[in-house]
């Protein structure tokens, strides 16, 4: 289902046939490194997490992480939307492209949509976001969406410490 549109992008909802570009973004190294080993290694188990993870959200909460696709063409290009974790006292910003497509602005336009989603649909007086506190690129990302610095500390599920960065509407 289309979520979000751009001049250049479309954001869906993923679906169990995503696992493969899935899979394969996932275990891109840049992901391990800022993100962490999600340990998936078959397109069933990229199945599996997909559909107990943002599909199972969308269902729940009516946000999730999307699919971000160049609208041109349908490529899908990553990954970008909102998460509800238990350990944040908010909803937070989440967003992953595969390396091929950094460099061109789509991180910043699909995340600038998504942004604006939370405010304006479903009226979130703030916005988070978490990083890897070596990820120079997101943390100038989050910089140009307005995100401001808040503390570093360690998060449930994340290996060491974690950058946590806010929002207010």
């Amino acid at each position: 289902m289309l979520i979000l549109s751009t001049e250049r992008l479309n954001l869906r909802t993923v679906n169990a046939d995503d696992a493969p570009f899935y899979l394969e973004l996932v275990n891109d190294p840049s992901w391990i490194a800022n993100i962490g080993d999600r340990n998936l290694h078959t397109v069933e188990a990229a199945r599996a997490a997909l559909l107990e993870g943002p599909v199972a959200m969308q269902m729940r909460l009516g946000y999730s992480l999307y699919l971000v696709e160049r609208r041109s063409d349908g490529v899908p290009m990553g990954l970008c939307g909102l998460l509800k974790r238990d350990f944040l006292p908010g909803v937070d910003i989440g967003y992953a492209l595969a390396p091929r497509y950094w460099g061109h602005g789509y991180a910043l336009e699909a995340a600038t949509a998504v942004m604006h989603q939370a405010r304006d649909q479903f009226k979130q007086p703030c916005l988070l976001a978490i990083t890897h506190p070596d990820n120079q690129a997101s943390i100038a990302l989050l910089g140009k969406l307005g995100l401001q610095f808040v503390e570093r500390k360690q998060l449930p599920g994340y290996d060491g410490d974690s950058n946590i960065y806010r929002k207010d509407f």
